[in-house]
């Protein structure tokens, strides 16, 4: 191996262990690489010279002279992550630094019927990158979440219902006008990134994430920090998965059940009236939270929800409704259960959210009753945009494997 090479290969190492365990000192990062004092020194200074590394401040050690304490430079490179949010057909875009701080979050309401992807991600992401004082070149990596499959490696995006982002070649286009690195991921496998990295997965062998959306279902299928993603990145489609034979109008798969739509519908049922289905579990929790407790934090709870919601509803009735919504969410939790084993379950999104706690238990005594297996039921624990907080903790790692030359 040559002397450059060699050189490039200590500088990856040493900047590695910067990224990963923040401010050190020479003599840290000799204890970490193993390298000589004279060559620890020289990859410092061409780290330094290169405005990949600074220096953060002094340390004493003794008798002998204060040690300079090196960090990463958060200027060196930037991340970017757009999430194309089809519930209100927005694009949600941020850019953070290399140490991972966020720098600029912006929303873009885009008519997708009328606009054409590439330039409207284009422009968004410009228009973030500005907000946050970022040249749009310095930007390594732009992580698409779209609300569809997308096959590894493919350029493809199937089973999207957003006008446009189906085509061959979108994912190409955006890459061509943003001149930088871009890849796209479904949503809830990004989601399912958050919450092993900031949720309640982090401690976890694995886990399975169902998403419970106001405008769609999805499955995240995380083995051991690994996604699994399917042979044509179809993995977690549980909105298709058929929960029985099909007799004429009745109910044909897992979205006919838990959608937001069924859930309301659900909730009107049983006398609970609100116009999305995540405002119809935030009240029954609340209702059934105040009913159960007299508390007053449960009273006010129930009182800021009437504000939202136009009828009143008894506590039974909100039993009644959650116990109801946690059998159809168990169905599709038995079925995973029973192919993955996993032994956690996440319920997230809009509807899992709204329901927390009070949900998850009910879920999880409703799948004892459907099937000899059990696992823990949970819910999400990032309280974020959890799909761009996924998309960016993807394009800043993709970043940081390019700076360390873990990536062509």
């Amino acid at each position: 191996m040559d002397s450059r090479r060699l050189g490039e290969l200590n500088e990856a190492a040493a900047l590695g262990h910067l990224l990963e365990r923040g401010p050190l000192t020479r003599g840290d990062l000799r204890e970490l690489t193993g390298l000589a004092k004279p060559t620890a020194s020289d990859v410092v200074r061409r780290l330094r010279a290169a405005g990949l590394v600074r220096v953060v401040g002094r340390t004493s050690r003794g008798r002998g002279p204060n040690a300079e304490v090196y960090a990463v430079d958060p200027d060196a490179a930037f991340a970017a992550a757009v999430s194309v949010r089809a519930k209100d057909s927005t694009l949600v875009t941020a850019v953070c630094d290399l140490a991972g701080e966020v720098r600029a979050r912006t929303e873009t309401p885009v008519d997708f019927a009328h606009a054409d992807a590439a330039p409207a991600v284009h422009d968004a992401v410009r228009v973030a990158a500005r907000r946050a004082g970022v040249a749009l070149r310095r930007i390594g990596h732009v992580q698409l979440g779209v609300p569809g499959s997308v096959p590894e490696g493919a350029e493809v995006i199937h089973h999207v219902d957003v006008p446009g982002w189906g085509r061959p070649g979108v994912v190409a286009e955006i890459r061509k006008r943003l001149r930088t690195r871009v890849t796209a991921d479904n949503d809830v496998n990004l989601a399912a990134v958050a919450e092993r990295r900031h949720g309640i997965a982090s401690g976890v062998d694995g886990f399975a994430l169902l998403w419970l959306g106001e405008e769609g279902l999805g499955l995240a299928i995380d083995l051991g920090g690994t996604l699994l993603r399917g042979a044509r990145g179809g993995a977690g489609e549980v909105g298709y998965m058929p929960v029985g034979l099909p007799p004429a109008g009745g109910v044909h798969d897992f979205h006919d059940l838990v959608s937001g739509s069924a859930v309301r519908d659900l909730a009107r049922r049983h006398g609970i009236r609100s116009r999305t289905g995540h405002a119809a579990v935030t009240r029954a929790v609340s209702t059934a939270t105040s009913e159960a407790t007299g508390t007053a934090a449960g009273k006010t709870a129930g009182a800021a929800a009437r504000t939202v919601d136009t009828a009143a509803s008894t506590g039974a009735a909100a039993d009644e409704f959650l116990d109801a919504l946690a059998v159809r969410v168990a169905v599709g939790v038995a079925v995973v259960v029973a192919v993955l084993d996993p032994p956690l379950v996440v319920l997230a999104g809009e509807v899992g959210r709204a329901g927390g706690g009070t949900l998850a238990t009910r879920v999880e005594r409703a799948l004892r009753e459907l099937s000899v297996l059990h696992t823990e039921i949970a819910t999400t624990g990032v309280r974020e945009d959890a799909v761009v907080l996924g998309a960016l903790d993807t394009s800043l790692a993709s970043v940081r494997r390019r700076l360390t030359g873990l990536d062509p």
